[in-house]
């Protein structure tokens, strides 16, 4: 298991293809962070599938339609949008071309993404489990996709 430094802002996803752990950044994001939190501890990630995966860029999920279209029952959050690169292993919220429409999708990045930088809202990096991130499976919509079993804050993993 990762060396989780700080449990309260560790993301433990159980993918389809293996664990994947985040550590999460308040120091960045501090609303988005609290967000996917809240999200997280009321399970309402758990069983949504990875809806958008393109080769050498990233992966995206937190639809609760499966398709790119859905958010959470929160309203959408103010942009956060900082300095960190998105390079491989960054997460990141997906949003609509609308600066502060971020809800509960998110993406990881495959690789080098740095036309993102400044305009979308990185909140964390993975840790452990890229391995895993690598072999979701792609498509733009993915056929049969992977998807994110279970999504817990590790200061609640027993």
């Amino acid at each position: 298991m990762a060396d989780i430094k700080d449990p309260e802002n560790t993301l433990i996803i159980e993918t389809t293809k293996g664990n994947v752990v985040i550590a999460m950044r308040p120091d960045l994001a501090p609303g988005h962070v609290a967000h996917i939190k809240k999200l997280a501890r009321e399970g309402f990630y758990d069983g949504i599938v990875f809806h958008r995966v393109i080769e050498g860029f990233m992966a995206q999920t937190g639809c609760p339609k499966g398709q790119g279209t859905g958010g959470s029952k929160y309203p959408n959050l103010k942009a956060e949008f900082n300095a960190e690169p998105h390079v491989r292993g960054t997460c990141s919220m997906a949003r609509s071309s609308m600066p502060d429409s971020a809800n509960s999708q998110f993406f990881i990045c495959f690789g080098d993404a740095r036309f993102l930088d400044k305009q979308y809202t990185a909140w964390g990096n993975v840790i452990e489990g890229m391995d895993n991130v690598d072999k979701i499976k792609r498509g733009e919509p993915v056929q049969n996709p992977d998807k994110m079993i279970s999504v817990k804050v590790a200061a609640d993993v027993k």
